[in-house]
């Protein structure tokens, strides 16, 4: 059975776009992180009455609720790269090659599959299944919403659960090579009505908000690892990006 931390752990990280949590920095190809001051750029403040005027009106309630209640929430902000805007932007906009890129470098990562209209699925053979949609975006910034379930051991059941990640990219002008630096954010937002899940949590204790914090730093490099990358070998972005054949 699983030790009460793994439990919280794995629920996190699955919750976490699932993708995401694959991806470890440590097996990634190897980023030159600059030192450079991070750029003063202007980004949407995030207190719910602002964040959700940039929610499409099906989903404003949904995002409402996860955000007002959460199980768990999380902040992470990275530290300040450099890399293509076009790249960076097309990533976001599709985690499916996101996740193959990093599969094409030779770093386990799950698949991820477009469902179109800007929602996405990944599921594992354990049970655990996440489908996620933008539903909504700001300059240089967007909010997903999650649904699925997530099962964190071999003898627990599935739990139901919600998520909401603000994820913004604030970032210099482009160069006239089209490269901007970037310093990213998310705040991600996590509910489960499950009594076990919750149990789970409090067990874990402090370690539980930590656990969640890197998981959205996962979710950050889980983008971010691929631009930085393709900034320094741009000769592989047609075949990193590919779609699958």
């Amino acid at each position: 059975m699983a030790s009460p931390r793994s439990q919280a752990a794995a629920a996190v990280l699955l919750l976490l776009w699932g993708g995401a949590s694959a991806a470890e920095p440590k097996a990634g190809p190897v980023v030159r992180k600059p030192t450079a001051p991070a750029p003063t750029v202007a980004a949407p403040a995030t207190s719910q009455p602002k964040l959700l005027d940039f929610v499409a009106e099906s989903h404003r309630d949904a995002v409402a609720a996860v955000v007002k209640s959460p199980t768990l929430a999380a902040k992470a902000t990275e530290d300040e790269f450099a890399a293509g805007s076009k790249v960076y932007d097309f990533l976001l906009a599709h985690p499916d090659r996101t996740s193959l890129a990093w599969q094409r470098l030779k770093v386990p990562c799950v698949e991820i599959t477009d469902l179109g209209k800007g929602s996405f699925h990944w599921a594992d053979d354990g049970g655990s299944e996440l489908t996620w949609q933008t539903v909504g975006a700001f300059e240089n910034g967007v909010v997903w919403y999650a649904t699925g379930k997530v099962k964190a051991g071999t003898l627990f059941p599935t739990v139901p659960v919600k998520a909401v990640a603000v994820l913004q990219s604030p970032r210099t002008a482009p160069d006239a090579d089209g490269v901007s630096r970037f310093k990213p954010q998310v705040n991600v937002y996590l509910q489960c009505d499950s009594k076990l899940a919750a149990a789970a949590l409090r067990i874990a204790g402090p370690s539980a908000p930590r656990m969640a914090e890197e998981g959205a730093e996962q979710l950050l490099f889980f983008f971010s690892g691929v631009a930085r990358y393709l900034h320094q070998k741009p000769d592989q972005v047609e075949r990193l990006l590919g779609p699958k054949k």
